[in-house]
């Protein structure tokens, strides 16, 4: 994908399958970073925005099992849409240090890879719901589905939708991330979730700052 303009900020996304713990690190993240007075944006996708997470309702909703996979495909690329434009691009031109769990490599993942679409065609979507926004740093906590299936059983609550797919499903996910990781090179940092939270952290902090110089 053709990078975006440089910007004062920096855009670190963090991807997984569900279960991995990319949420719980991007929030350790975040933590960290103000701790050391750094300006920091939180935002997950989909949502972030008003109209975000509208969109998030309809994807996420157990009850919208007729939704196609195109219908899918093209309502990420909409909420993407909306907070690129709303928030992320505004934040990284102020100098704000964003923080995103999700992003456009989760709908090549999940969209392109767990549902068989067209990855030329994701990557072209990608190009125009981001405004070419590209990530300056990665992170994928990476984890086996039969881990994530375990710790899907400990969680309290209803799953959503995507949750709710089959193993063989977040087998396809796990390997295309797995694959993007491998095409994106550097700037794709690939951790093991079977870690300790605490050393994933830290890895994840010591990454951050030899890559972008936070503080």
């Amino acid at each position: 994908m053709k990078p975006a303009a440089r910007m004062k900020g920096h855009l670190i996304t963090f991807e997984g399958i569900d279960f991995s713990g990319k949420s719980l690190q991007a929030n350790l993240l975040k933590e960290n970073l103000q701790k050391k007075g750094r300006p920091v944006i939180f935002l997950r996708e989909p949502g972030g925005t008003e109209i975000s997470e509208k969109i998030r309702g309809l994807l996420l909703d157990t009850e919208n099992q007729k939704m196609t996979a195109a219908t899918e495909l093209l309502l990420y690329s909409a909420a993407r849409a909306q907070i690129v434009n709303e928030c992320v691009i505004p934040h990284l031109k102020s100098g704000d240090e964003v923080i995103c769990d999700r992003f456009y490599h989760s709908t090549t993942a999940y969209q392109g890879f767990g549902r068989q679409l067209d990855l030329q065609f994701i990557e072209q979507l990608n190009a125009f719901a981001t405004n070419h926004v590209v990530p300056d740093l990665t992170f994928l906590i990476d984890l086996k589905p039969e881990t994530a299936l375990r710790r899907k059983k400990n969680e309290k609550g209803m799953l959503d939708r995507l949750e709710q797919e089959s193993l063989a499903f977040h087998h396809r996910v796990r390997q295309g991330y797995l694959e993007l990781a491998h095409q994106e090179g550097d700037r794709f940092v690939v951790v093991d979730g079977e870690q300790p939270v605490d050393s994933i952290q830290q890895l994840i902090l010591d990454t951050a700052q030899s890559r972008l110089h936070l503080y």
